[in-house]
């Protein structure tokens, strides 16, 4: 580390279980990480649904002649989105996986446009949690893309093997 830099913040952990407040975790995991360099921003939350954003930049464009954003960032912002909703629906912040995510892309974004992602947690099972929501940069009823997928929920001991 240079002199002139500033020294890196330590990543926040959270222990499991902790009681998982959306306005603030969210804001808290938008600070760091991938998701920092990102920068999403949280939108808004209901019993089982989370919406992130994401504000158009033109370093996250993926061929320049057309200024359409590149996929990984919206791949990205589905991923954290639909995570995140597993939290809101449990109330607590608990380890998971991404086990499957499926996108599908409807249409190219509009250069210049935030996106936003809103996902729903519709299901939760012992082990599993299955997940939904689209990405669209205005009008939900034109996304640009549709996502479904299930996180594997990693909870204390009883996922591991003795």
């Amino acid at each position: 580390m240079s002199e002139t830099s500033e020294p890196r913040k330590p990543p926040i952990k959270l222990p499991n279980g902790f009681t998982f407040v959306p306005e603030m975790g969210t804001k808290a995991f938008t600070l760091h990480g991938h998701t920092g360099f990102l920068g999403m921003e949280y939108r808004a939350h209901g019993e089982d649904w989370m919406e992130l954003a994401l504000p158009w930049r033109e370093d996250l464009v993926g061929v320049e002649e057309t200024g359409v954003l590149a996929s990984g960032p919206i791949i990205s912002l589905l991923d954290n989105a639909t995570s995140i909703a597993v939290w809101v629906r449990q109330g607590v912040f608990t380890p998971q996986v991404t086990l499957d995510l499926r996108i599908d892309y409807v249409r190219a974004a509009t250069p210049g446009k935030t996106i936003i992602a809103r996902a729903e947690c519709y299901q939760v099972r012992r082990s599993m949690a299955f997940v939904r929501g689209i990405a669209h940069d205005g009008d939900a009823n034109d996304p640009v893309a549709h996502t479904a997928g299930i996180f594997m929920l990693v909870g204390g001991q009883e996922w591991s093997r003795t």
